[in-house]
């Protein structure tokens, strides 16, 4: 097995399935914060979208994807972000982000070349690292601060590495932390992936879940050597459906939709079908996020009521809450798994190959907001008991 790979830690949200499952068997009511999977409905138009396009007859579908929902997407991205794209040049149906986001640097990074690297924040979504590894990059993570909000800062960044640097990942609003990057970061980042030659990667599948002003996309700032990564999972509730686009510079979405049909992730016509139908309609969205912020005002009042720290979330169904001083994150999130409140560490986000006090924030947990807003109430309720229990 490749040595890389083999001494990489568990996949974090496998490590909560292992942990869920061990509370199960206890008979432990569980409260589950801990992986982003949301449990609101896929609204009813959808599901019957996909089925009234089951075929009789079902076929390979291509890496192109449906014209038509191609379409779709370059409409609704005009009407979002104020943004043209070419259907045909700039847009690719994806398998979810995830996939996307995983072969790009396959297709991208050449491990002969001195210009491997790929940077990314810590903490972060993990598939940032582990797509580069397997690509044979070089992974660089870049520490994201408290005092810098949270932002990846390339202005911080040594010149030697940014001049090895192919691919940069930002991933705004940010997943675990829930921060949002205002349109001068943008502009600032964009031009100093245009002074040194790298591909600026915009992972943006939160950019429709926000509670206050709507959130930037990359392509607002400039479409050349800017790519963006797009997903149904949270904006429709279609996790399980895999869909998703990537968009942006010309060349290389074509360079991309050319390789990626040696990895078999075009997406299955059905649920383009779906999809066309979710783009097509903003209702439900903001249904979708009453509901989450409802979800969000329950536990900011819960965390100010307790005295538990916290990045305030404009956006993202996520919190990023800091331990309490006397008591280590471990300990505290270990009282709360014991209670069946299941939230993830936040080292569970910090960069494979190296956690440390200095390389992530080892005092943070992240709470999903994904339990009914009933399941919320009731999980505080014991949160609290759990809280002023170790606090005696």
């Amino acid at each position: 097995m490749n040595k890389t790979i083999k001494n990489l830690k568990n996949y974090p949200m496998e490590e909560l399935n292992r942990i869920k499952a061990s509370l199960k068997e206890k008979g432990v009511k569980i409260y589950d914060f801990g992986t982003g999977d949301p449990k609101e409905p896929t609204p009813d138009f959808i599901r019957k979208a996909l089925i009234d396009a089951v075929p009789e007859v079902s076929q390979y579908p291509s890496v192109l994807g449906r014209k038509d929902l191609r379409e779709v997407i370059s409409k609704w991205f005009e009407k979002r972000f104020n943004v043209k794209l070419n259907p045909d040049t700039q847009i690719i149906p994806s398998a979810g982000s995830k996939e996307a986001i995983f072969h790009f640097p396959l297709v991208f990074i050449d491990p002969e070349e001195d210009k491997k690297r790929v940077i990314f924040g810590t903490p972060a979504y993990p598939v940032y690292e582990r797509g580069t590894l397997y690509a044979g990059g070089i992974p660089t993570a870049v520490k994201l601060k408290e005092e810098d909000g949270f932002l990846l800062r390339l202005d911080k960044v040594e010149k030697s590495i940014l001049e090895e640097t192919k691919i940069v990942w930002i991933n705004y609003p940010h997943n675990p932390t829930g921060a949002t990057a205002p349109a001068s970061y943008f502009k600032e980042t964009i031009d100093i992936c245009r002074e040194y030659g790298i591909i600026l990667c915009s992972d943006e599948c939160y950019t429709e879940l926000y509670f206050e002003e709507k959130p930037h996309s990359a392509l607002e700032f400039g479409i050349d050597n800017v790519v963006v990564f797009h997903s149904l999972s949270k904006r429709s509730g279609m996790t399980g459906y895999r869909s998703g686009f990537v968009a942006g510079d010309e060349k290389i979405i074509s360079f991309y939709r050319k390789e990626r049909a040696n990895f078999g992730v075009a997406s299955p016509d059905f649920i383009q079908q779906a999809a066309k139908a979710a783009w097509e309609d903003e209702n439900h969205v903001l249904e979708r996020n009453k509901i989450f912020k409802q979800k969000r005002d329950l536990f900011i009042e819960f965390l100010n009521k307790v005295g538990l720290e916290y990045l305030y979330p404009k956006a993202t169904f996520y919190i990023w809450i800091k331990a309490p001083s006397w008591i280590d994150a471990k300990d505290y999130v270990k009282a709360l798994l014991e209670n069946g409140i299941v939230v993830s560490i936040g080292e569970n986000f910090c960069s494979s190959l190296e956690v440390s006090e200095e390389s992530c924030e080892s005092q943070y947990f992240r709470v999903a907001l994904v339990p009914t807003l009933e399941e919320c109430k009731e999980a505080l309720t014991l949160w609290e008991r759990v809280h002023n229990s170790l606090q005696r």
